[in-house]
């Protein structure tokens, strides 16, 4: 019967369609890259969601994020992707966490229930505890790298975590994950040198801060604010759709199982 899925279907196959009607996927960031994840796999069938994230949709956020539009500015972001998500699906199962997600508190998230994990957070010490969660219960997972500060989307990279190079945030992880014996971990990444962002004042969110107050977490916090485009994160995002797709089913190109 035809349904809203059934142009995948011509190339995954009924069973493949089935498998991720009944998987579960945690993503972990509902932000330039995790939206666009999002986006991928309910639009792929997807059946079930855990959305992890404690920030609010910010005017920045205009120019890269596809839940972020004038009417969304202000509200949580897990309730704007979670509204979205629904709206293309209405079969989907929906679950929101509005959490900072930190190595203190990760063992509240119920990753028993899940089938893949996402991590599209830019936490190092988060990041970290997600791969080491992943590996201890055997769940598969796929971490985006840094998209900030770049300009190409055709330099982006699907790899094993040390086969990469040129990512500030890949050399960090590499080290971290090394150290804790971790042998492998799949990360989409950029092989572009980072553009450094031009110095203004007047649009910097360092001296204009629009957090609203009592904001638990604002960018004045970091270390750097980078710079971003509309075409880059995007890119990692639907790639990591890409792979969590093919990974869950099997299907790879040419519509051959693996």
């Amino acid at each position: 019967m035809l349904n809203q899925f059934s142009r995948t279907q011509l190339l995954l196959g009924a069973e493949a369609i089935e498998k991720l009607h009944g998987s579960r996927v945690a993503v972990f960031g509902i932000g330039g890259v995790g939206g666009f994840v999002c986006e991928g796999l309910v639009r792929s069938g997807i059946g079930a969601f855990d959305l992890i994230d404690d920030d609010k949709v910010c005017l920045t956020n205009l120019n890269r994020q596809i839940i972020a539009t004038r009417s969304t500015v202000g509200r949580q972001k897990t309730e704007v992707m979670r509204d979205r998500i629904l709206d293309i699906n209405p079969g989907a199962e929906v679950r929101i966490h509005n959490t900072f997600v930190l190595p203190e508190n990760i063992d509240e998230l119920p990753f028993a229930e899940f089938d893949y994990i996402v991590d599209a957070i830019d936490t190092v010490s988060a990041k970290i505890a997600l791969v080491m969660k992943a590996n201890e219960l055997h769940i598969p997972i796929i971490s985006s790298m840094g998209t900030g500060n770049k300009l190409d989307g055709s330099l982006l990279r699907v790899a094993d975590i040390f086969d990469t190079k040129v990512c500030p945030l890949a050399r960090v992880m590499r080290y971290e994950l090394r150290k804790r014996g971790i042998p492998k971990l799949k990360v989409v990444y950029s092989e572009e040198k980072p553009t450094r962002p031009i110095e203004d004042g007047s649009i910097s969110c360092r001296t204009h801060c629009i957090c609203p107050p009592g904001a638990a977490h604002k960018c004045t916090e970091r270390r750097d604010i980078p710079g971003s485009t509309s075409f880059v994160p995007p890119v990692a995002g639907l790639l990591i759709a890409g792979e969590v797709v093919k990974d869950l089913t099997g299907v790879r190109g040419g519509g051959r199982a693996t």
